[in-house]
């Protein structure tokens, strides 16, 4: 008779913990865009009205918490493209969503060197993003020529 394997059951985190986790998220991002790399943790538990424990649970380390500030940011606008698209007439989807691009640069300059002070060479990180960003802006700028919105560069 075969042996029968337990499957792990895959759990989605607690609504608590999920929350607990976005606003960690957040008040990490407002304090590494203001204050660098060395913001302190314990503040940004305080602000995002969690315990200390709780921050480290959800990122053991600074490097963790900074990559993931970085990785919701770009999930955050990889997520809008589709969001727009759904809701709003191709060539308006575009502009929506370049103006959040644009917003988003502006964080990614304010945190890139934070992630280069701490990880060094955070290409890694950076690359995962670009090509989330280059496949948005393509399925984006796609709708708005086959609208007619906008002309393609073949003539």
């Amino acid at each position: 008779m075969p042996t029968k394997l337990k499957q792990a059951a895959v759990r989605k985190p607690r609504s608590d913990a999920q929350r607990n986790r976005e606003r960690i998220l957040e008040v990490a991002r407002q304090a590494f865009s203001r204050s660098g790399a060395n913001a302190s943790l314990d503040n940004i538990a305080k602000k995002a009205g969690v315990g200390p424990g709780t921050l480290y649970r959800h990122f053991p380390t600074r490097e963790e918490l900074l990559v993931a500030v970085y990785r919701s940011g770009m999930e955050k606008l990889a997520a809008a493209e589709q969001k727009f698209a759904d809701e709003l007439p191709p060539i308006e989807a575009l502009r929506a969503w370049l103006l959040l691009f644009v917003d988003y640069i502006g964080q990614k300059q304010l945190i890139a060197p934070a992630l280069n002070a701490l990880l060094g060479d955070p290409k890694k990180v950076f690359e995962a993003s670009y090509a989330r960003i280059w496949d948005a802006i393509r399925a984006l700028v796609k709708r708005a020529i086959e609208n007619g919105d906008i002309r393609s560069e073949e003539h």
